[in-house]
């Protein structure tokens, strides 16, 4: 019906592809911000890299470039280790003990060191510290990731007359790989108070024989969050094209 269709219009007139573009408006209003602090991250999983620095890094990089809001620089705070000396989030739920970052391979493990971004007075003194910013932080988990088992995959031959054949097979297979589980959590630098958070959770598996760096993995990774982190700051375009008739 639909070829049918197209093919009675293109008799009629001439199909044209016109580009076109969607803004999508951002899901945090900060246009009572001028600056953007990246504070660091709570972090578990593999120490293979250093998740905490890596994303601040990352992250900045990207605002720099694609962002309205001026980027803080300062250090890198390490809060998971202020969290464990009970430098920050002291008070707020302590009679639960705080797991030791390299031991957490399950999201909701990482679920008691949010105590910290409750910690208004430590989030309003910082903020105060750099010009009452946005302050992004959140929970970073990085952990290595194994699947084994029966996946279908096509397995490509040629007949005696050198004509190709593509058959789908069965064949077990081990794959590892890591998986990666941000939750970003934004601030307000004025009152300590928390605006907005989202969580997201993205994973990649190679083939057993391949070896491929963590850090490599971690950035393939965050490559793919990358645009929705950014939506939630500032408007974002969807290009994709539509065909009209003349």
């Amino acid at each position: 019906m639909a070829l049918a269709l197209l093919t009675a219009c293109s008799s009629a007139g001439s199909l044209h592809e016109v580009a076109i573009e969607t803004p999508l408006q951002p899901k945090l209003d900060v246009s009572s911000f001028s600056h953007i602090l990246i504070a660091g991250f709570i972090v578990g999983g593999s120490d293979e890299v250093d998740a905490n620095r890596e994303t601040a890094r990352l992250l900045r990089s990207q605002l720099r470039n694609r962002s309205d809001l001026r980027v803080v620089e300062a250090d890198v705070l390490s809060l998971t280790e202020m969290a464990l000396r009970k430098e920050v989030g002291e008070g707020f739920n302590d009679a639960v003990p705080l797991a030791e970052p390299n031991t957490i391979a399950e999201e909701q493990e990482l679920e008691e060191y949010e105590r910290v971004f409750a910690d208004l007075g430590f989030w309003q003194e910082l903020g105060a510290s750099h010009q009452q910013p946005l302050i992004v932080t959140g929970t970073v988990l990085f952990t290595p990731h194994a699947r084994a088992g029966f996946v279908t995959q096509e397995q490509e031959s040629y007949d005696s007359f050198g004509r190709r054949r593509v058959v789908p097979i069965r064949a077990y297979r081990e794959r590892t790989g890591y998986v990666l589980s941000p939750k970003f959590v934004f601030i307000d630098g004025r009152t300590g108070a928390t605006l907005y958070t989202e969580s997201h959770r993205e994973e990649i598996l190679y083939e057993a024989e391949q070896n491929t760096p963590a850090l490599s993995s971690y950035f393939e990774l965050m490559d793919r969050l990358l645009p929705t982190f950014l939506s939630a700051l500032s408007t974002q375009t969807i290009r994709g094209t539509r065909i009209l008739l003349r």
